[in-house]
C-alpha cells in the first residue's frame, strides 16, 4: 500500500480500537474517507457525480451516497489496484447464478481488527475462550469466503483446543460433530456451535431423525448466520430458535444472530431471540439508515425502508451500501424483516440502473 492509504489504516486501526467515539468523530473519519474513495475509486466517483456529490458538497455522513450492493457483481470497487489485493472475498452468486460480487482487500488488518474486537464483546461477552465446533468449510476450502475467514479468526482468538470443523464442501461430518458434542456434554464445561443456518437446520433433521437432543453445559452458546439460501429447509424464525433452544439445551438469549455481507468490514448482531425478530446493532463504527432506495434519503421514523449500512472498515471499496434488506428502526438498532419486494425492489433495482448508467463506456 502506499503512504496515504497506510496512513488510513493506521487511523482505523487506532479509531477501532476506541472505546466508542462521538457523532463529530465519526463524521470526520467517513468524510476522510469518502474524500479517499472518491479521488481513488473511480467506479464509485462516476456514481456520486452523477448524484452531484463531492468532498466539497458532502458534510455528514448521513450524506455519502450509498452504493447499491449489486455494483459489487458490476464493476471495480476498490481504491487501490485490485490485482494487489490480500484477500477477495466473493459472494455466494445464488441471486444471479456465476455472476459473484468482488470485495477486495488490501491488507485484512482492518477486517480482522472489526470482527475479533465486534465479536468479543457481542458473542464471547466476557468468556476467554470456548470449545468451537464450526459448521461451515474451513477458508483453506473457501479461500474467497469470508465467512469461513470470519469463521477462522474466531477459532484462532477465541476457541479452545477442542474446537474443530465438521463441515466441508461434500457436505456435514454428522456423526462426527454429534460425538463431538456428547464430549462436550460429558465434560460439563460450556462450549459454542457456530455457522450457516442451514447447516444447524441439517443438523437438527439428523437429531430429529436419530431421536437425540442435548443439553450443553451452562454458558454454552450458538452463533446462526447467512439464512438457508435454497440449502435447506426454511423455518420460520420463531420455529428455528425454539427448535435450536430444544436440540441443544441453550437458553434463547445465548441463540446469537450475525448480520453480515461480504460487501461489508463489520458485523451486527443481536442480544439473543427471546423475541424474533431482534433487534439488530453494530460497533462505534458502523451506522445504519432506513432509506427510500430510490432517493437515499431516509424514511420517517416508524416507517420500513431498506437498509443502508455506513461501515468505516470499507476504507478501500464504499463506506456506505444500500443493502436490499427491509428494515425498520428498534431502539438502538434495527430489526430486520426482510428481503425487497414490491416497489422497494424496484426502487433497489433502479438505484442499481443509476450505477450502471454513471458507468456505461
Amino acid at each position: 500500500m502506499n503512504g496515504e492509504a497506510q496512513a488510513l489504516v493506521d487511523s482505523l486501526l487506532a479509531f477501532l480500537a476506541q472505546d466508542g467515539c462521538t457523532d463529530a468523530e465519526f463524521d470526520a473519519l467517513a468524510l476522510r474517507l469518502f474524500a479517499w474513495q472518491h479521488a481513488n475509486n473511480e467506479a464509485y466517483r462516476r456514481f456520486c457525480q452523477r448524484r452531484g456529490a463531492t468532498p466539497r458538497t458532502v458534510k455528514s455522513w448521513r450524506e455519502i451516497p450509498a452504493v447499491p450492493i449489486s455494483a459489487f457483481k458490476e464493476a471495480t470497487l476498490s481504491c487501490l489496484p485490485a490485482q494487489d489485493a490480500q484477500r477477495v472475498f466473493m459472494t455466494s452468486g445464488t441471486t444471479r447464478g456465476d455472476v459473484k460480487g468482488r470485495h477486495y482487500h488490501p491488507t485484512l488488518a482492518v477486517y480482522d481488527a472489526s470482527m475479533t474486537r465486534n465479536f468479543a464483546r457481542r458473542f464471547m461477552q466476557g468468556a476467554d475462550r470456548l470449545p468451537m465446533a464450526i459448521l461451515f468449510p474451513t477458508e483453506e476450502a473457501l479461500p474467497n469466503s469470508s465467512l469461513a475467514h470470519y469463521l477462522a479468526l474466531a477459532v484462532q482468538h477465541f476457541g479452545a483446543a477442542e474446537s474443530a470443523t465438521f463441515v466441508s464442501p461434500q457436505g456435514m461430518d454428522g456423526s462426527g460433530l454429534r460425538a463431538w458434542l456428547r464430549a462436550r456434554v460429558a465434560a460439563g464445561a460450556p462450549c459454542a456451535v457456530l455457522g450457516a443456518s442451514y447447516s444447524f437446520v441439517h443438523l437438527m433433521d439428523e437429531l430429529a431423525r436419530d431421536g437425540e437432543r442435548f443439553a450443553l453445559p451452562p454458558g454454552s452458546r450458538l452463533l446462526d448466520t447467512g439464512g438457508y439460501k435454497g440449502n435447506s429447509r426454511e423455518l420460520p424464525l420463531e420455529a428455528f430458535y425454539e427448535a435450536l433452544a430444544s436440540n441443544f439445551g441453550v437458553p434463547r438469549e445465548r441463540c446469537i444472530n450475525m448480520y453480515g455481507m461480504t460487501e461489508l468490514s463489520t458485523q451486527l448482531y443481536d442480544d439473543g431471540n427471546v423475541l424474533v425478530p431482534s433487534v439488530k446493532s453494530g460497533p462505534h463504527w458502523i451506522r445504519s439508515r432506513l432509506v427510500d432506495p430510490l432517493t437515499g434519503r431516509e424514511v420517517p421514523a416508524g416507517e420500513r425502508g431498506v437498509l443502508a449500512h455506513t461501515d468505516l472498515g470499507n476504507f478501500n471499496s464504499a463506506t456506505s451500501i444500500l443493502t436490499e434488506d427491509v428494515g425498520v428502526a428498534a431502539g438502538a438498532g434495527f430489526l430486520l424483516l426482510g428481503r425487497a419486494e414490491g416497489a422497494q425492489a424496484k426502487g433497489c433495482s433502479l438505484a442499481v440502473e443509476e450505477f450502471l448508467q454513471a458507468n456505461a463506456a
